[in-house]
């Protein structure tokens, strides 16, 4: 009688141990979604007293922004188009090298030439942002001032370029993954019918990959859209209204830095602006995902 009871002994804690497990990863994805639910919370509640003094319309087609003046205006655009050029000279930076970059050491790299590269690219996307925003102001403004010496010392050209190199690891290293993913018998199938090397890398490999790729794309702009720290010291801080990369600008990030860092008091309509300015930053990203995931579901179902 006493091997039964050791094997149900044995069973029971084997349940108990499953039904233990599968609490504590429920608990990982309900603070996943709590904290994302709490934050949205956060955001409209805190946006809804905003908009109850302020028009949206006015928020949404003034051409000026000045909230911590005595003639205060809200118009979100003025923040929004300097998020825009700095995340599109980023983006014009970080894509075409960091996909240049994982063809390169998904198809043609060296095995140790591979496995010295990566790290360095993880390397480059742990520096602190704030190094990148000294260095795009310090080093980077100046450079540029001897091509075009009208360039301001504050402008959105130079964060721009540096933000781009602090996203190409990002890009790179997942675009090499998902293309390292993708089975070799697709690579031997294109030289089989007489393909370079280059030609399977571009026209079976990438498109094969064009899901994960799409994704690095994507995590790259909600990057680039997020970032805060180079914009607020090479950038300016400036509220202007211009697509130009070569002026000052401020972004939606670096004003939130600019009143949380203040001495407003909270409740005031300047101190809730954060929040406005805030939901829009999400709102923005959400747009982006949304693109992302289209574009995912599209290609996986082409290829």
């Amino acid at each position: 009688m006493s091997e039964p009871s050791a094997r149900l002994k044995k069973d029971l804690t084997r349940h108990v141990k499953e039904r233990v497990i599968e609490a504590i990863l429920f608990l990982a994805a309900f603070v996943s979604v709590f904290t994302t639910t709490a934050i949205v919370y956060i955001l409209v509640s805190e946006s809804w007293v905003f908009f109850q003094h302020v028009p949206l319309g006015d928020f949404l087609f003034d051409t000026q922004w000045t909230p911590l003046f005595d003639d205060a205006h809200y118009g979100i655009m003025v923040l929004l188009s300097g998020t825009i050029t700095s995340s599109l000279v980023a983006l014009l930076v970080a894509i075409p090298l960091g996909t240049i970059i994982a063809i390169y050491l998904s198809e043609f790299a060296p095995f140790a030439v591979r496995e010295i590269a990566k790290p360095f690219l993880e390397l480059l996307g742990g520096i602190p942002t704030i190094i990148y925003g000294y260095f795009a102001l310090l080093f980077l403004t100046p450079l540029l001032q001897k091509v075009y010496p009208d360039l301001p010392g504050f402008n959105l050209l130079s964060a721009g370029i540096v933000m781009g190199i602090m996203i190409i690891p990002y890009v790179a290293s997942l675009s090499e993954d998902a293309m390292r993913a993708v089975p070799m018998a697709l690579r031997e199938g294109s030289y089989a019918t007489g393909a370079t090397r280059l030609q399977t890398a571009l026209w079976v490999v990438v498109p094969s990959a064009i899901s994960g790729i799409a994704s690095a794309y994507i995590l790259g702009v909600s990057r680039a859209v997020g970032e805060t720290m180079i914009l607020a010291v090479a950038g300016g801080m400036q509220p202007n209204l211009t697509f130009n990369p070569a002026e000052p600008g401020a972004t939606i990030t670096s004003f939130i830095v600019q009143v949380a860092l203040g001495d407003l008091p909270h409740g005031s309509i300047g101190y809730q602006t954060i929040f406005a300015a805030g939901l829009t930053l999400m709102l923005l990203t959400l747009v982006f995902n949304l693109i992302g995931y289209y574009m995912r579901k599209k290609y996986r179902e082409a290829y």
